[in-house]
């Protein structure tokens, strides 16, 4: 936790949903001072201008209203968002596409630990949800089961959205990733390869080696050996695992 208090406020339209989570946040989270409450979008702009909270737990969907909504019409944003939600595994991954957190209903103590101290370490870091991430949420909350075709990596300057069919091959860096992408550019990532194979293996995204993620899209031709090689459109020699050889020769026959 910040070494000040860390100004919370909850939006939601269920007062028990409101109240669980108040309750847990002052029993476990002794750095955190929850501000207030509202149960609807103009309540909420409301608290937010009067108590100025660092995190907002957001509900999406709200008697007609949504979080976005509420989003839209907040001037200068420069709170983090933890959106509250209770919709399908669709939609959830959407939310991990671009890099925003959620909590699932009915609220967990465990996995709102896990969110909170997302949140804090994304306030030290400066990393505030850009309008760009939240509008490709919004996008794809509309159209859940659509492909997302654009995923938010957080960099130490921020978060930047790119093409998925971009990137060329993912690089594990110690605990984070190396995005290689088209046109010889490259980001560095502070989330983990493993991470990045859970959301992109139903991408066309394959994991050539415990160290290596490439898209299919962009493999040119395969060497082979031992394990083998990958040669990638830019150039790029991906060394193929022997547990991984059969699996990979098996998606081009």
């Amino acid at each position: 936790m910040p070494a000040n208090p860390l100004k919370v406020f909850i939006v939601d339209d269920e007062y028990q949903s409101r109240n669980l989570l108040d309750k847990l946040l002052q029993e476990h989270f002794p750095g955190i001072i929850v501000t207030g409450q509202a149960s609807n979008v103009q309540e909420g702009i409301a608290g937010i201008y009067a108590h100025k909270p660092a995190l907002v737990f957001l509900d999406i969907e709200m008697n007609g209203e949504t979080g976005f909504d509420l989003l839209r019409k907040v001037e200068n944003r420069n709170f983090q968002i933890i959106f509250i939600t209770a919709h399908d595994s669709y939609a959830l991954k959407a939310f991990r596409y671009n890099a925003i957190d959620y909590l699932l209903k009915p609220i967990v103590l465990d996995e709102l630990k896990e969110a909170v101290s997302k949140a804090v370490n994304q306030l030290s870091a400066k990393r505030i949800a850009s309008d760009a991430q939240l509008e490709n949420l919004v996008q794809s909350m509309r159209d859940p089961k659509k492909v997302n075709d654009k995923i938010a990596v957080p960099t130490a300057d921020g978060f930047v959205l790119i093409s998925v069919q971009e990137i060329v091959y993912c690089r594990a860096n110690g605990n984070y990733t190396e995005f290689h992408l088209s046109g010889g550019k490259s980001l560095l990532s502070s989330y983990t390869l493993k991470q990045y194979h859970e959301l992109l293996e139903e991408q066309n995204f394959f994991r050539a080696h415990r160290s290596y993620l490439i898209n299919l899209s962009h493999v040119k031709m395969y060497r082979r050996g031992e394990g083998g090689t990958i040669i990638m459109n830019d150039g790029s020699e991906i060394e193929l695992s022997r547990q991984n050889k059969d699996a990979f020769l098996q998606l081009f026959k």
